[in-house]
């Protein structure tokens, strides 16, 4: 018998001595019930989710729910210092701007530029990708990580280094079109030309430099994706005699269809709200016809007076159409089997 504290038990073979629920080192009934409650509903997956999805409550869902009650609200700096009460108006924030010409003439002017910003940088972006995989492993290393330069350059950065391109006073891109033979539309007439004063120059400033930062994403994402393809698959089309044309429509771009729908939703969701680029293009509001939606939510919150609660409902209408888009990427997923 070996006597440890006052109660005396037997060693057996050296066993340590049986615990009792809730004594150090054991579990209490609670947490023994809460751990077969988690085994049984195989609740373990959701329960590592979860700090992910408080910091998201904290980050977006609460700050979405308090522009969501601003944008029915009479809103502004009175409000917002305190020193007037917010006034309820309903819907007539979104009234105002479902019968605003310029809203209207923002929502064009976003849609179009959409139009050609994101098939152009899906399309630079999956040529270079494409070159990129005949290269060897350690040169497409090289050049990928140089091309992601471009794409980890701030916005602003990127914008004020195309600004200073396209200047009228002495600016690289005047230059060169002045010696671009006239046959391809080069000339004189190209010297001190301004690209901020008419919203098609200034929008194909920004279609340019969007592209540029935009296409090394693409290329690198269509570059990972080539790699998951067996080389044998191409090997045996180039063998029946296929092109490569038809080699990238036939093999290349159905098995890497899931990853083209994924860039086609980011790249629209990014392109179709550009704020930054078009800010510093324009010169800041520069004219309203420039507006797209983004410089048009702007001017409606911080020009005096500022308007908060007309903000707040066109970030709501923005959500919104970028939801359907979302939802409408989804179907279609779905059915072409890339969500299961």
């Amino acid at each position: 018998m070996v006597r440890t504290g006052h109660r005396p038990y037997q060693v057996r073979g050296g066993a340590a001595p049986p615990r009792t629920p809730g004594a150090p080192g054991g579990s209490s009934p609670l947490a023994s019930t809460f751990k077969v409650w988690v085994r049984r509903h195989r609740m373990a997956p959701y329960l590592l989710v979860l700090p992910s999805l408080a910091l998201i409550a904290a980050l977006v869902i609460w700050p979405t729910v308090q522009i969501g009650e601003f944008s029915f609200q009479n809103y502004g700096l009175p409000q917002l210092a305190g020193a007037e009460p917010a006034q309820w108006v309903g819907v007539s924030n979104y009234s105002q701007i479902l019968h605003d010409p310029e809203f209207w003439l923002s929502l064009r002017l976003s849609v179009i530029s959409a139009l050609a910003m994101v098939p152009l940088t899906l399309l630079t972006g999956t040529l270079v990708g494409l070159l990129l995989s005949r290269l060897g492993r350690k040169m497409a290393a090289f050049v990928s990580s140089v091309a992601m330069l471009a794409w980890a350059t701030p916005a602003v950065s990127a914008s004020v280094i195309f600004v200073w391109l396209a200047t009228p006073d002495g600016g690289v891109v005047d230059w060169f079109l002045t010696k671009v033979p006239s046959w391809l539309g080069g000339g004189a007439h190209w010297a001190g030309f301004s690209w901020t004063n008419a919203a098609l120059p200034a929008y194909a400033l920004t279609t340019a430099l969007v592209v540029w930062t935009g296409f090394p994403f693409i290329a690198v994402s269509v570059l990972a994706g080539l790699r998951t393809i067996p080389a044998e698959l191409h090997e045996s089309a180039r063998c029946d005699g296929g092109g490569a044309w038809r080699i990238f429509w036939l093999i290349t771009y159905p098995l890497l269809k899931p990853i083209f729908l994924v860039l086609l939703l980011l790249s629209i969701i990014w392109d179709f709200g550009v704020f930054t680029q078009v800010y510093i293009m324009i010169g800041e509001l520069g004219q309203r016809d420039e507006y797209n939606l983004g410089i048009y939510e702007y001017s409606k919150a911080f020009t005096m007076p500022p308007a908060y609660g007309l903000a707040s409902a066109l970030a709501f209408i923005l959500t919104i159409i970028l939801l359907i888009i979302t939802l409408g990427y989804v179907r279609a997923s779905v059915k072409q089997g890339a969500i299961q």
